[in-house]
């Protein structure tokens, strides 16, 4: 099956192939709990959404053996990875992680839901709701502070490669990588099982 498709080409800023998945879904997400650096387990819808995306990857990418992997140490995109993988006919444990590549952190709102904190905390969500780039959690911090990381992390990867991460690090990415603006980033919702291609030209998303 060929691979749908979404495009946008704003101004890239990377000379390499960065193929971009979010960890497959977990029962957090489902009820819409803020995950950040919580170590939260892939439920089994997760783990389908892992083994689609590896059927996908070779429709991009071409030679799955050509690529570099490397996954976020949090076990949601550690599972990710080996499951996807295993879809391709690889080592599931061959590959390297990297804290950089971890979520965003919300600090003090880890593990609460949007509408719990908008009761537990209404001027924060509130200054959130303002600037939600430049905000800080309780404790936690801004997706300046990410792009910053995930960057450097990035610099050091030399060929095309897939990376298993998470939604706040893929916004992060987009907008260090592809130029997407930093508001529009801020609010972007992050597809599971699906494929953020990030290439000289821009990015695609496919599933």
């Amino acid at each position: 099956m060929t691979p749908a498709i979404a495009t946008a080409t704003p101004a890239a800023t990377t000379t390499r192939r960065f193929f971009l998945v979010r960890h497959g879904e977990t029962d957090w997400n489902v009820v819409g709990r803020l995950q950040g650096r919580r170590d939260v387990p892939l439920n089994a819808l997760g783990r389908i959404q892992a083994g689609r995306v590896g059927r996908v990857l070779p429709q991009l990418a071409g030679d799955p053996k050509a690529l570099a992997y490397v996954s976020s140490p949090l076990s949601r995109a550690v599972e990710t990875m080996r499951i996807l993988r295993t879809s391709l006919d690889l080592p599931a444990s061959e590959f390297p992680t990297d804290p950089r590549l971890a979520e965003i952190s919300f600090g003090q709102w880890e593990g609460q839901t949007w509408p719990e904190l908008r009761r537990r905390d209404q001027l924060n969500v509130r200054k959130r709701d303002l600037d939600p780039w430049n905000f800080t959690p309780p404790g936690g911090e801004s997706y300046g502070d990410l792009c910053e990381r995930v960057n450097a992390a990035c610099a050091e990867i030399e060929d095309d490669a897939v990376i298993v991460t998470h939604g706040g690090v893929i916004r992060a990415l987009l907008h260090v990588k592809a130029g997407m603006p930093a508001a529009e980033a801020a609010v972007l919702p992050v597809r599971q099982g699906a494929v953020y291609v990030v290439t000289p030209g821009g990015f695609e998303v496919a599933d």
